[in-house]
């Protein structure tokens, strides 16, 4: 699966949780659903901020690569 076929379905699942018209036990398995999804989609897009690199010029006009940086908050410190 990918990350925008993941995505879609997410949008799916909630909107069939949002309109109250499961019964309980469709509403656990899809907010199951839901839940692993947003693991998926949260795994992929670390999986990918990892792969980021900003490509940056130094002052003698030579690119080079830089790690993207980490925001504030986030790493678990």
């Amino acid at each position: 699966m990918t990350f925008e076929e993941a995505l879609q379905r997410l949008e799916e699942v909630l909107e069939a949780l949002e309109h109250g018209n499961l019964n309980l036990e469709d509403s656990l398995q899809a907010f199951e659903e839901g839940v692993q999804l947003v693991r998926f989609c949260h795994a992929r897009l670390d999986e990918v901020e990892r792969r980021v690199e900003l490509l940056l010029k130094d002052a003698g006009g030579n690119f080079f690569t830089k790690p993207f940086p980490e925001e504030e908050g986030e790493g678990g410190s």
